[in-house]
């Protein structure tokens, strides 16, 4: 099974409905951005942080146009030095390669030890985007589905204001 068909069973499997776009594979949020102009939604890019020590994982989604403040996330977090997850830990923790991050990794993250926060800013808003575990293509999904989704998957998401 594909990583997009993994997605699209668990997503039915819980109830919960996207749109979806097919597109060539893109590595940016600006890449995605021109390819699904017209679409309504907050395009989110989501990050894999690890501590120095490569002992905790957070997983930040936020909106794409925002940039994270990683002083202010480690101290939101009680961490020590932050710093993106190699291709290597992205593959480990969430099965996926760059540019294919999203709350969907969870599926692959067996170890539960991934920490989810969400920017508060996007949570006001009605529809999340995110790519399916693969760069090909971008899907919409309804926040609240988004949130219970994480839910679903047995993490806690936290809403912090980044």
């Amino acid at each position: 099974m594909t990583p997009i068909e993994q997605v699209a069973q668990k997503l039915k499997s819980l109830g919960i409905d996207y749109t979806s776009v097919e597109h060539p594979p893109v590595f940016t949020t600006e890449e995605a951005d021109k390819l699904i102009a017209g679409y309504a939604g907050t395009r989110t890019k989501t990050l894999l942080l690890n501590n120095s020590n490569k002992t905790e994982y957070y997983l930040v989604v936020m909106s794409d146009s925002a940039r994270l403040d990683l002083k202010k996330f480690q101290s939101t977090v009680q961490s020590t030095r932050l710093s993106m997850a190699s291709p290597e830990r992205l593959k480990l923790k969430l099965g996926v390669t760059p540019g294919s991050v999203s709350i969907f990794g969870l599926l692959n993250n067996v170890d539960h030890d991934v920490h989810v926060y969400f920017d508060k800013q996007i949570m006001s808003t009605e529809t999340l985007v995110f790519h399916p575990n693969d760069n090909t293509q971008t899907w919409f999904i309804n926040t609240g589905d988004a949130m219970k989704f994480v839910q679903e998957m047995g993490f806690e998401p936290s809403i912090v204001a980044l």
